[in-house]
């Protein structure tokens, strides 16, 4: 159960960002995700592509009691 909870954490985080209107900004940010009482941390690293209309987009995912890596997704997100 606490990877299926850590990947809609995942899937959550990258849903928001194809959501925006606009690029996600490079760099590295850290979000905290409960999923059914739990806590995670989502540690989400945006690169650039050779196309300046894409971004790689990667969520790792890990739980903040166990402190380990549960789950790591990547995309490419698109300018809309």
């Amino acid at each position: 159960p606490e990877l299926v909870l850590a990947q809609l954490c995942a899937q959550n985080d990258l849903t928001r960002l194809r959501l925006q209107p606009q690029l996600p900004e490079l760099g590295v940010s850290v979000r905290a995700c409960t999923q059914a009482g739990r806590e995670f941390s989502v540690r989400q690293s945006v690169a650039a592509t050779e196309n300046p209309d894409f971004r790689q987009v990667r969520a790792e995912v890990q739980s903040v009691d166990a402190q380990q890596m549960l789950l790591s997704l990547s995309t490419v997100i698109g300018r809309h």
